[in-house]
């Protein structure tokens, strides 16, 4: 890596990394559409690093804690302001909160239930709509609370984990085969990339689709 680069990451203080992912997890968890699983990726890759003291524990509680409580305060966001609050913010921000998006996500919370707000962690879609979602259909607190801090726990601890080993393999691979490794991890990942926005998109046109009939 480039020396300057080295020379950067190497003076970010860790308690600045672990901050950052507990925030940025923490306000998209809330409802706010923020890159989460980028950010906690990425902190994730700097803790694969060797010569960089960042903890992939710590960034997992971090991110663990950013989740729950931001779903958290997302569930008393969306109790108290019920659906008109997905109205408001299908005004502001339409490519998120749109009329589709929020049929959808209330067609899988009413197949799915709780389980909705523990499988939503790892879907895009649902990341920022299971806490609000989850209040303004005035989901049981308890049992939306045990699935969101299992969610979290195994959304913050899985990804961190897996992305902080899959680093130190890339890094080995990377001394040998130069940038051959990171090639395939850089297509794996638009590959990874493409696959959800697919579904995604199949999952609001069959919503659509419902609604025509």
């Amino acid at each position: 890596m480039n020396p300057t680069v080295d020379a950067f990451l190497i003076s970010i203080p860790p308690l600045v990394v672990y901050l950052t992912v507990g925030l940025v997890v923490g306000v998209e968890s809330l409802g706010v559409p923020l890159p989460g699983e980028i950010v906690l990726v990425s902190a994730a890759l700097l803790s694969s690093r060797q010569e960089l003291d960042v903890s992939p524990l710590w960034i997992a509680l971090a991110a663990t804690t950013g989740a729950v409580v931001g779903d958290s305060i997302g569930y008393g966001i969306g109790r108290r302001y019920g659906m008109e609050l997905f109205a408001w913010a299908g005004r502001k921000l339409p490519r998120h909160f749109g009329p589709a998006h929020v049929r959808a996500a209330e067609r899988l919370f009413a197949r799915w239930g709780v389980y909705a707000v523990f499988f939503g962690r790892f879907v895009a879609l649902l990341r920022i709509f299971a806490g609000p979602l989850a209040g303004a259909l005035r989901m049981h607190y308890r049992r939306f609370l045990a699935a969101n801090v299992l969610g979290g726990i195994c959304w913050a601890a899985g990804t961190t984990f897996a992305v902080y080993l899959l680093g130190i393999v890339a890094e080995r691979w990377l001394q040998r085969f130069s940038w051959i490794g990171l090639a395939a991890a850089v297509v794996a990942g638009l590959a990874i990339g493409w696959v959800v926005r697919r579904r995604t998109a199949r999952l609001l046109e069959g919503d659509q689709s419902e609604g025509a009939a």
